[in-house]
């Protein structure tokens, strides 16, 4: 089964999520669960939930991704600033409670300096401190770009992270693996594509990569940019984004697409992708 959607908009609810991502031929998709510069959540309707609940059913969507706002930063020197990111960390997984049994994905952070050990062992207390909020959702690192200071630009980054999470449930967290970002990191998943995911798989495991984000790279290989495009217009090409989504290792994992789109365009590419999926 192909998994397959788009990031949209929350501002009208979950059950109208369903319904755009039902016209967009999506079965599943992307959203914050509030501003993404990380002001304050609405309030989540029973009657809303109830309502997307049927439309997913219905509509045999897979698992959906809610994305952490871009102003979490759990590594950063300021501690009012990791304090914020902890408290918006354990509020959204509590929210993701009216949805049991999906993913929330969120950047390690930059860490501005401090450096690798530093940023690593503040991550991980945080993980540490909000994983009891996530009774029924799955938590996901995202692979980064590695542009300034960011952290998880290297898979070992994210796998010392995951091993040093001290949490009671372990398979409650994994990765989503963005295209553009480990393309920019220097991991070549247009002319190595089995190598990388072989190296994946080795320093983190395969089990761990619960979600992918497909998007095409305005800049070339290694290129340490976070600068999405559409797909087939950038440097990864049609032809490789085609490849990545068919190959076996990847099969019924989520995929969602962040790429410089409206509804239409996020349409065009849902029928491309579906046209060139070999089941």
């Amino acid at each position: 089964m192909l998994y397959l959607g788009c990031h949209l908009s929350s501002a009208g609810g979950f059950a109208a999520m369903g319904k755009t991502a039902v016209k967009l031929k999506a079965n599943t998709f992307q959203f914050f669960l509030r501003n993404p510069r990380g002001g304050a959540a609405k309030d989540i309707k029973s009657e809303d939930i109830a309502e997307y609940k049927k439309i997913a059913s219905e509509n045999k969507f897979g698992k959906i991704l809610a994305h952490a706002p871009y102003t979490l930063n759990p590594c950063s020197k300021d501690a009012s600033t990791r304090e914020f990111a902890q408290n918006v960390f354990a509020d959204d997984l509590r929210r993701m409670e009216n949805i049991p049994g999906n993913l929330y994905n969120f950047h390690p952070g930059s860490h501005v300096g401090q450096g690798l050990e530093i940023a690593i062992p503040q991550i991980v207390e945080i993980l540490d401190a909000v994983m009891p909020e996530a009774k029924n959702t799955t938590v996901l690192l995202e692979t980064m770009s590695g542009k300034g200071s960011e952290v998880g630009s290297r898979f070992e980054e994210l796998a010392e992270i995951i091993a040093k999470a001290k949490i009671n449930a372990p398979e409650k967290l994994g990765v989503c693996l963005d295209t553009c970002h480990v393309y920019s990191a220097g991991y070549d998943i247009v002319n190595r594509l089995d190598e990388v995911l072989e190296e994946f798989d080795k320093i983190i495991g395969l089990n761990r990569l619960q979600a992918i984000h497909l998007n095409d790279s305005m800049t070339e290989f290694n290129s340490h940019k976070d600068r999405h495009e559409c797909l087939g217009k950038g440097s990864l090409g049609e032809d490789a984004i085609i490849r990545f989504v068919n190959h076996p290792a990847l099969k019924g994992i989520p995929i969602n697409l962040e790429t410089p789109n409206e509804l239409d365009g996020y349409a065009k590419e849902i029928e491309l992708l579906r046209k060139h999926y070999q089941e």
